[in-house]
């Protein structure tokens, strides 16, 4: 068993919680379940687990409640990994993990592990660059971004490696349940992209802060790019990018589905959030700001 505490966050995650926990009990010292008062049989599940140590936070947002658990959960291994509940590992990585992460030089304070999404049962492959996350860091020198979207793990020292093997991304929920979800995820990605126009963040300013991983930043750079393009226009070219000159086509009705949804309705639905959110406001900061908070409840004080 790996020197390793796994954190998930959860909140009525029933038709996961098992997949995921039988995935990591074998590897990990310690799974610390972060829950937000589910009202289903997620925890029920997890009390079936001896090494689980389950903890209840109201919920703020994503980044917040990480950072929360990161301090709050009595973490005494010197690996802590981010997980969430519709993930799981690989074989491959499991082994890989087992063979390097115990020999890792104490510089090393982050671990790069690729992320393979699974869409209604299909690897999703071609479309779009390999996703690489920073998933793993050594306890007490990581904490995750506060951000509305897109948060990343920054190491406060050292450098990160990058390891062979995958994580999957596999959501079992149905296509209804998926909508909604991203439906939600829409105006915190309006608001993350009004952000980046307006500067509604003081340290919005802190994109070039190098202890994020590589490819992050490098991702991060992408999407300042794209907030500079024209509404609507920029859904429609993302979407013929991924699917046309990335080769998305190639992965059947599966692939049409999942770079159609994510990568042209919901960054359609975003737009109209951020031109409804404009027509109201107009380019006015603290108006936006205000809307944000009163309507949304995402708030951009520290």
């Amino acid at each position: 068993m790996l020197d390793l505490s796994v954190i998930i966050l959860t909140f009525n995650e029933e038709i996961h919680i098992r997949r995921c926990l039988e995935n990591i009990s074998d590897i990990a010292k310690k799974i610390y379940i972060i829950d937000c008062y589910s009202t289903d049989k997620t925890i029920e599940i997890a009390k079936t687990f001896d090494n689980v140590c389950i903890l209840q936070h109201e919920w703020i947002n994503y980044a917040t409640q990480f950072n929360w658990a990161i301090k709050n959960a009595q973490i005494s291994t010197k690996w802590v990994m981010r997980l969430d509940a519709d993930e799981y590992l690989t074989d491959e990585l499991k082994k890989e993990l087992t063979q390097k992460l115990p020999y890792l030089d104490n510089n090393i304070t982050g671990i790069v592990v690729p992320l393979l999404h699974i869409f209604l049962g299909k690897p999703i492959r071609r479309g779009m660059n390999q996703v690489k996350l920073l998933r793993l860091f050594r306890y007490g020198d990581a904490t995750c971004e506060i951000r509305q979207m897109d948060e990343h793990i920054k190491l406060s020292r050292g450098e990160t490696t990058e390891f062979r093997y995958e994580f999957v991304d596999e959501n079992l929920n149905n296509i209804s349940w998926w909508s909604q979800k991203h439906i939600g995820y829409a105006i915190r990605e309006a608001a993350d992209l009004l952000d980046i126009e307006f500067n509604l963040h003081k340290s919005n300013g802190d994109v070039e802060n190098a202890s994020i991983s590589k490819q992050a930043y490098n991702k991060r750079m992408l999407k300042y790019r794209y907030a500079k393009q024209p509404l609507f226009l920029r859904a429609f070219a993302y979407f013929c990018y991924r699917y046309f000159i990335r080769l998305g086509f190639l992965e059947g009705k599966e692939g049409f589905l999942w770079h159609f949804l994510q990568g042209w309705w919901y960054r359609t639905l975003v737009d109209a959030n951020i031109f409804e959110i404009k027509r109201i406001c107009g380019n006015n900061r603290e108006k936006i700001k205000i809307l944000l908070k009163n309507k949304y409840k995402i708030s951009f004080e520290q």
